[in-house]
């Protein structure tokens, strides 16, 4: 039986521009860049990790919602903002500050949108915490929690139309992305599919794919996590993963 090779590294591969690409958020009237980027930083809440994600506009996430108001009205939130519970904002794990969100209520058919400039709910199986506003448009004030639909819509509190693009007779320019971060490389390949299929269920909005090389001593599979937009994306989500390797460009 062969020995499981594993080694950890990260790569920076090149290709053309995507069709779906994730936004890079930048200072705004709500949010400064440091707060930004600080924000989109790994970080432990009672002993788990969590590690904040970019998204795209028509991006979706179904689960619980809840709300909050009074024991936070006035105190500062994740982005530095204070906290107003009349204001139409909301509290989530890992999507960007200012990301600008359609909560559905699966229950009862209603609807808001809210902008997201906190961290939190950190309850298993909630997915958003809204402010009372929004709970309230929602009917949560009444229900407390109720299963809701997550939809981006925008961006730096602006709302995005989907399907507007206008056309332009310029001629597109290919932009260097599609960043990736090598997650392991084996020599079986059964041991690399579990691998890639791990990552594709914790980071849906990315891609794994498998590449194979030909060695001296056999067949090595390396797996490699694609859809970062910037070297620095790669850089920390290996940091915020613990993943240890020379950065390399293939």
């Amino acid at each position: 039986m062969k020995k499981t090779i594993f080694i950890i590294g990260v790569a920076i591969l090149f290709s053309g521009c995507s069709q779906k690409t994730p936004y890079i958020p930048k200072a705004s009237k709500y949010t400064s860049a440091a707060r930004h980027k600080a924000c989109m930083r790994c970080y432990t809440v009672l002993g788990k990790k969590y590690t904040p994600t970019y998204v795209s506009v028509g991006d979706t996430m179904t689960g619980i919602s809840s709300w909050y108001g009074p024991n936070f009205h006035g105190k500062y939130t994740s982005n530095g903002e204070i906290y107003n519970m009349y204001k139409k904002t909301a509290a989530h794990k890992t999507w960007p500050m200012d990301t600008m969100v359609r909560v559905t209520n699966l229950q009862n058919g209603k609807s808001t949108i809210v902008r997201i400039n906190d961290r939190g709910p950190f309850v298993k199986g909630r997915v958003i915490d809204c402010s009372y506003k929004a709970g309230k448009e929602l009917g949560l004030d009444k229900m407390g929690i109720a299963k809701v639909k997550l939809e981006v819509v925008g961006f730096a509190g602006q709302i995005t139309q989907k399907g507007t693009h206008q056309k332009s007779n310029k001629p597109k320019k290919v932009k260097l992305k599609n960043f990736g971060v090598q997650v392991g490389a084996f020599s079986n390949h059964m041991s690399a599919k579990k691998v890639a299929k791990k990552y594709n269920d914790m980071y849906p909005n990315n891609k794994t794919i498998i590449k194979s090389f030909d060695t001296q001593n056999g067949t090595i599979y390396r797996v490699w996590m694609m859809g970062f937009d910037t070297k620095q994306q790669a850089i920390e989500f290996r940091d915020c993963n613990g993943i240890n390797g020379s950065i390399v460009r293939l």
